[in-house]
């Protein structure tokens, strides 16, 4: 592994970090804290306010009071709003990212491209006054006109992740606000601040205050967005087990609810592919972020015989992967976001070995000069792994590489399908039949066709299958609308002035 010096110097000084509820700082009554880190140097570099209860319910109420001049503005002067908000998240990208990389320890680039990815939705949000328009049929009945209309739910609120500060929140509360709704954002205590200036930003465009409120927690909020009444709906993006937690108390609380959860993501390599473009696209699918990502590719499926060359090629890059301090440009990898989760990613390359894999590279004592106490480790790569594997099975989360080979492509689909997870897959081929073969059958939400990643851009929609995914609507696109509005179908009759009698079956149109 390569080691690099960091070329930027992270603000040490300590920094108290609250809530942002109807337009300004807004400290609550709790007293209870957590620690926000800088997982480069392993130093704790701010102090975050975890909600209670109370002042969840208090954002709460003041969102609610809001929506009623929220959801009676024009859409039009909706979309400008976000037009100005986009404009400012362009302004501040640099200022932006770097909280990303303090808080979060990803590298600089991938960092701005995960805020460019969440502006895009923004950028989709800013069409509502058309995505909004409805259907009208004339004469569904004579002189009967039927039509329908999208109206918004009331306050939706938000549950996001520590891996994108940024993009995730912004796959959500851009429509939701878009369409009318106000909301009310629960970021990440591990990296909030990000949340925090965003929150700034909206209302530097022009949002009226209440519309869009930030609130800090733990599990305590979390359960008290649930049961509060005044919510309609909840988005989650996060681990399986509490996206059924989620899914489960939204469901109780009878809120829609869309819980993405956990991933298991494979990229199959046919023996007909172009190997280094399959092995680049490996290389930044599985150890961009750390491997901190729902859609990082942490299996790769060899088919036939070119197990041995994928191997080979990729542990020679994992070798030669630059891992170092966010902000150093020649980084390609970060730290892991805590040491609780380093030790986690840790454990499992540990179980890995127990368990037969070939541990072909070990990241596991990776040590950076300067940045000992940081959360670093190197790349780790496994080949000869078996679906009976808890590797295999499990989220690890981390810069950790499965290879697992199968002798021909149905054996490939099987092992994917078999999986609990259906959340993202790619296939490396240069056969069209094969590739279309491939769309047809695998259980998965998110295809990539010779693409690492598959992630959709904004006027698509995100989500996965199975237990990738709890609820009935993906993120943002068409589907995002449809989450964050309710239909309304009104059939009309406008009397000529001649009364007829009451009817009393069922009425049809004639």
């Amino acid at each position: 592994m390569t080691a690099l010096t960091s070329i930027y110097n992270f603000n040490d000084l300590m920094k108290n970090i609250h809530h942002f509820v109807n337009g300004s700082t807004f400290e609550g009554r709790s007293k209870k804290t957590s620690d926000v880190y800088n997982p480069a140097t392993g130093e704790v570099i701010g102090k975050v306010t975890l909600a209670s209860r109370d002042d969840v319910n208090d954002a709460v109420d003041i969102a609610y009071k809001a929506f009623a001049g929220w959801s009676s503005t024009p859409p039009l002067q909706r979309a400008r709003v976000l037009f100005r908000f986009k404009e400012l998240i362009e302004k501040n990208s640099d200022e932006l990212t770097k909280i990303i990389v303090s808080e979060h320890g990803k590298v600089f680039n991938d960092a701005k491209g995960s805020l460019t990815r969440g502006l895009e939705v923004v950028e989709f949000a800013c069409g509502i006054p058309h995505l909004l328009k409805g259907e009208f049929t004339e004469n569904v009945g004579r002189d009967v006109d039927s039509w329908s209309l999208r109206q918004p739910l009331g306050v939706c609120a938000g549950i996001t992740p520590f891996n994108f500060p940024a993009m995730v929140p912004m796959w959500m509360f851009p429509v939701a606000i878009a369409c009318g709704n106000t909301f009310v954002l629960k970021p990440s205590e591990k990296d909030p601040s990000c949340a925090l200036m965003l929150a700034k930003l909206l209302k530097e465009a022009g949002l009226p205050d209440g519309v869009f409120n930030v609130v800090n927690g733990d599990k305590e909020s979390v359960d008290a967005l649930l049961e509060n009444k005044k919510v309609s709906a909840i988005s989650f993006v996060g681990s399986t087990a509490i996206a059924k937690y989620i899914y489960e108390g939204a469901a109780k609380n009878e809120k829609r609810v869309q819980a993405l959860g956990g991933a298991k993501n494979h990229c199959v390599v046919m023996p007909d592919s172009d190997i280094d473009q399959a092995v680049s696209g490996l290389m930044g699918a599985a150890y961009g972020s750390a491997g901190e990502r729902c859609m990082a590719q942490s299996v790769a499926v060899a088919v036939g015989n070119v197990g041995d060359e994928l191997v080979q090629k990729i542990s020679q890059q994992v070798e030669a992967l630059k891992v170092g301090p966010g902000m150093d440009e020649k980084s390609e990898m970060g730290p892991l976001i805590t040491k609780d989760h380093l030790e986690k990613v840790k454990s499992y390359v540990d179980i890995g070995v127990k368990e037969g894999a070939k541990l072909v590279v070990d990241g596991r004592n990776l040590k950076l000069q300067g940045y000992e106490k940081g959360f670093f480790m190197g790349g780790c790569l496994f080949d000869h792994v078996t679906d009976k594997m808890r590797i295999y099975k499990e989220e690890i989360f981390g810069p950790v590489l499965s290879v697992v080979r199968v002798k021909d492509f149905d054996s490939a689909v099987k092992l994917i399908n078999d999986h609990e997870y259906g959340n993202g897959v790619s296939l490396y081929t240069r056969d069209g039949d094969s590739a279309r073969t491939f769309v047809n059958k695998i259980q998965v939400g998110m295809v990539g066709i010779n693409i690492p990643i598959p992630v959709p851009m904004a006027f698509h929609s995100f989500g996965g299958w199975k237990r990738s995914l709890f609820g009935d609507q993906h993120m943002h696109g068409m589907e995002g609308v449809r989450f964050y509005t309710k239909l309304k179908t009104v059939t009309s009759r406008w009397p000529s002035g001649i009364r007829t009698n009451p009817e009393f079956i069922m009425p049809t149109m004639k």
